[in-house]
């Protein structure tokens, strides 16, 4: 199957979302990047370069298991990189503000 295409981030957003209907991987995901914001903090706090490590592992690690074990796709990772790591941030910030469901 080819690869789609984007022009913007506006356009892939709504994609994005599409492969992250399941809750059960969104909430995996709000977790993830609550806890790599944990990392960045003890990484600016102590400059030890092992956190952003850590928060690589721990940001990724439960996105993927919410994609494989739940939404049943692999992740817009693969086929997005700089898009699929915008979304995993504006969708964080659309659940904190109450647009979009985690429960």
């Amino acid at each position: 199957m080819p690869q789609r295409q984007f022009a913007s981030f506006a356009e892939f957003y709504p994609y994005y979302l599409s492969e992250h209907e399941n809750l059960a991987c969104r909430r995996l995901h709000f977790i993830g990047s609550t806890l790599v914001l944990g990392w960045l903090a003890a990484l600016i706090a102590t400059g030890n370069p092992w956190f952003l490590l850590a928060g690589l592992f721990t940001g990724y690690g439960f996105a993927w298991a919410g994609h494989f074990f739940f939404e049943k796709n692999r992740p817009a990772t693969f086929k997005n990189p700089v898009y699929s790591f915008m979304g995993d941030w504006v969708m964080y910030a659309d659940i904190l503000r109450g647009r979009l469901r985690m429960f």
